[in-house]
């Protein structure tokens, strides 16, 4: 790791966790970043550059053509539930804090994938959220492209079986999220299937 790249990944990480400093005010930098995040048109939006370039260079970007970032705002909480109202009054309703079987991250990678069907999701990662809102980066491919098709590090994305990848799980967001990355407490409750262990895994 060069000494630049350490002093930018450590920057983009004191706006994040708003540390104090004599020469910068990270957490009026962050604040301000969020309030144009919010004010950008539309959800799902096509940047010329990743904002933090360092983490996209780590999930397989590169600046080249083939290449799209895409900026993606996907709503807060566990969504809206329908309050039962049919026959008996049930003792618990059902409709608080149940949570998607995916996680929010997906959703966006889901929603970019939508949005650009030509393309395929490579990875995406955090760059920010406020009272409302999750803000994620996803990196998208052209699997057609010229350039990516002779690239020997990316055009294993132009086969066949990584279509769909946002859909299928198959980024490291989504393998995290259907449970195959082996590490962490509550790793445990992932096996031997999701009707296991009282359903506690998601």
């Amino acid at each position: 790791m060069t000494t630049a790249t350490k002093y930018i990944m450590q920057t983009i990480q004191n706006e994040y966790h708003r540390k104090k400093d004599t020469n910068y005010d990270y957490k009026k930098i962050y604040f301000d970043k969020l309030i144009k995040f919010r004010h950008m048109d539309g959800s799902i939006i096509k940047l010329d550059k990743p904002t933090n370039p360092i983490r996209a260079r780590e999930l397989g970007y590169k600046a080249k053509q083939g290449f799209v970032i895409v900026f993606v705002k996907v709503r807060k909480g566990s969504g809206i539930m329908k309050r039962p109202t049919a026959a008996r009054d049930p003792k618990r309703m059902g409709v608080n804090k149940l949570t998607r079987r995916i996680s929010i991250q997906r959703m966006g990678e889901q929603k970019a994938d939508r949005k650009y069907p030509g393309l395929e999701v490579l990875n995406s990662y955090y760059v920010g959220e406020d009272g409302q809102q999750k803000y994620f980066e996803v990196i998208m491919v052209d699997p057609n492209h010229s350039s990516i098709i002779n690239d020997k590090d990316i055009n294993w994305i132009c086969s066949e079986k990584h279509r769909g990848r946002a859909f299928r799980g198959l980024t490291s967001t989504g393998r995290r999220n259907r449970g195959l990355i082996k590490k962490g407490k509550g790793y445990e409750k992932n096996g031997p299937s999701n009707r296991a262990n009282l359903r506690k895994a998601k």
